[in-house]
């Protein structure tokens, strides 16, 4: 199908902000079969939004329109697609209840302008908060998604692409999966999958790099649906085995969703001890709801007397081998284990920069400590990038050998 994408926001036109969901909509598209004939940015003015949806969906099989869909003074893609599209908006009271549940509600009550939908509308994700809906147009479907870019990107691939692949009965003719993938690098993943791609002419791959992993689209198309069944079992069982547990979801989990799960199946309480992460692994485990079950705490622990104090790291230890160093990061975990009571800790211990290096520990050097009260081990990694992402790696690969732990894969080499 030929698609365009428009992109609504004054804060995109004045360059304030980087339009990154136009790109992850295209890339993620185009991997899917689509072509993207045009893409559009355009400001918070409602008679051109309405006018760009008109254009685009003359052209177009389907629109898909990112932003404008808050519930402030400056989000007007809802109300400027009902004037132009003569769909008066309609009260929607699932919305609404769900709205009201929340704290921001009673300090916000404009978020009841969220509730409010062109007639006919479909939410994309009914009973979630996250804004998002359907709205089919002279038999063509547009989709309008929010702008905050975590929200596209999970409507993009949860919603948007699955109900593409089944538009006009196309269903049976489609397959269609997302691999996450951590731990191998973009350049190693197209080499391991090239040949795929080369024997099969029925499949496409495309390869999105997210934050510190990479996600994996395989979409297969088939004359007939016991071709593209039979055509996407073989490319399935070849990127399986190509790419090994470095695939650690196909379901749309996160990393943090996937060890929370294991967690809480083997009845373990986690600690961590934290150090050059400032707490971004605690935040990450934080985030999905439930965590208190197997969760115990963190300690963040940034300058060697806190290390001593709280993680019973000896001085002689940073005194000899350095606050960066395995011998540290074992103890860190060992250390919490015992003071936070977990039945599994890990620790962190590294130099994200952009001072702090030598030529011995170079900037990017984490070490991370995994204990039980039975045993500890100790891994080794020279990460790459600015501060932000060698804490975001740092923080993934943690939660990537607590994974590789709890469900018994390989662990790196220490």
């Amino acid at each position: 199908m030929i698609g365009e994408i428009i992109a609504i926001g004054d804060e995109l036109t004045s360059g304030r902000i980087l339009n990154s969901t136009s790109y992850f909509a295209a890339s993620h598209l185009y991997g899917a079969g689509h072509e993207i004939a045009a893409m559009a940015t355009i400001g918070d003015a409602p008679e051109m939004i309405g006018k760009a949806i008109r254009e685009s969906i003359e052209r177009a099989d389907f629109v898909v329109v990112t932003g404008g869909l808050g519930a402030t003074s400056d989000d007007k893609t809802t109300k400027a697609v009902a004037d132009a599209l003569d769909r008066p908006t309609t009260f929607y009271p699932e919305i609404f209840e769900k709205i009201k549940e929340s704290q921001s509600f009673r300090e916000m009550p404009s978020l009841e302008k969220l509730a409010w939908l062109p007639s006919g509308a479909e939410i994309l994700k009914p009973g979630e908060k996250i804004a998002g809906y359907l709205l089919v147009y002279n038999k063509k479907p547009i989709f309008f998604l929010p702008g905050i870019p975590y929200q596209m990107r999970e409507l993009m691939l949860d919603r948007v692409i699955p109900r593409l692949a089944a538009w006009s009965g196309d269903m049976g003719l489609v397959r269609q999966k997302v691999y996450k993938v951590f731990g191998l690098e973009e350049h190693v993943i197209h080499g391991r999958l090239a040949s795929l791609e080369k024997e099969n002419r029925l499949l496409r791959i495309g390869y999105y790099p997210v934050s510190a992993e990479v996600h994996v689209s395989l979409t297969v198309r088939g004359e007939t649906g016991q071709e593209a069944d039979q055509s996407f079992s073989q490319s399935d069982i070849g990127i399986k085995k190509a790419l090994g547990d470095c695939i650690y979801d196909e379901d749309g989990n996160s990393l943090e969703m996937i060890v929370g799960k294991a967690l809480r199946d083997r009845g373990f309480m986690l600690g961590l001890a934290e150090s050059c992460t400032g707490g971004g692994l605690a935040h990450r485990i934080t985030t999905v709801p439930g965590s208190s079950a197997y969760f115990s705490g963190g300690i963040v622990a940034y300058t060697n007397k806190m290390k001593e104090c709280f993680l019973r790291v000896r001085p002689e230890t940073l005194e000899k081998y350095g606050a960066v160093s395995r011998e540290t990061a074992r103890e860190m975990a060992f250390g919490a284990c015992t003071s936070i009571g977990s039945d599994v800790t890990l620790a962190i211990t590294g130099i994200a920069g952009p001072d702090g290096g030598t030529k011995e520990k170079p900037v990017g050097t984490v070490y991370f400590g995994l204990a039980t009260p039975e045993f500890v081990r100790d891994f080794s990694f020279l990460f790459t990038g600015k501060r932000d992402m060698i804490q975001t790696k740092s923080a993934m690969t943690g939660l990537d050998l607590l994974r590789r732990y709890l469900l018994k894969l390989h662990l790196p080499d220490s």
